[in-house]
C-alpha cells in the first residue's frame, strides 16, 4: 500500500525530496516545510504527481 512520492518546492519547483505515504490512510496530498538548497532556505514541499 506504500507508494514513493516526490517533493516539490513551491518556490523554485525543484524535485528536492522523495518520501514514502500509505494511500489508504492518507489519499490527500502531502505538505511539509523542508530545507531547499536551491533557495536556501525553509519552503513548503509539496507532493507532485
Amino acid at each position: 500500500m506504500r507508494v514513493l512520492v516526490t517533493l516539490v518546492c513551491q518556490e523554485c519547483k525543484q524535485r528536492n525530496y522523495t518520501t514514502t505515504k500509505n494511500k489508504r490512510t492518507t489519499p490527500d496530498r502531502l505538505a511539509f516545510r523542508k530545507y531547499c538548497k536551491f533557495c536556501n532556505a525553509h519552503t513548503v514541499h509539496k507532493e507532485s504527481k
